[in-house]
């Protein structure tokens, strides 16, 4: 059986505000069809080797660095679920996971 990814609303919301800031910072989508590929290309890398992340202080929760961000995740049984993507050049005390 194939592992699955799932997206969890808050990751989602994330990735769409991460790419809409660079469509609206350079005026162009270019950047963000090459950073939401990146994204693709390392969930992939997930899906193929699902303990390639680093684990967190959080029980369960991996991360994995995709450029200037974080992907954050979780394996549950046979499916990947992505929990967050956070820009680590934020202020680190505004983290918070769920």
């Amino acid at each position: 059986m194939a592992r699955r990814v799932i997206w969890t609303k808050t990751a989602n919301d994330d990735r769409i505000e991460i790419l809409e800031f660079w469509i609206d910072r350079t005026k162009s989508h270019t950047y963000s069809r090459k950073l939401n590929k990146l994204f693709k290309e390392i969930i992939q890398l997930i899906l193929d080797y699902p303990e390639i992340g680093r684990l967190t202080d959080e029980q369960n929760i991996r991360v994995k660095v995709v450029s200037d961000y974080l992907l954050f995740y979780e394996i549950v049984d046979m499916d990947i679920v992505i929990l967050k993507i956070w820009d680590s050049r934020q202020n680190p005390q505004t983290f918070q996971i769920k």
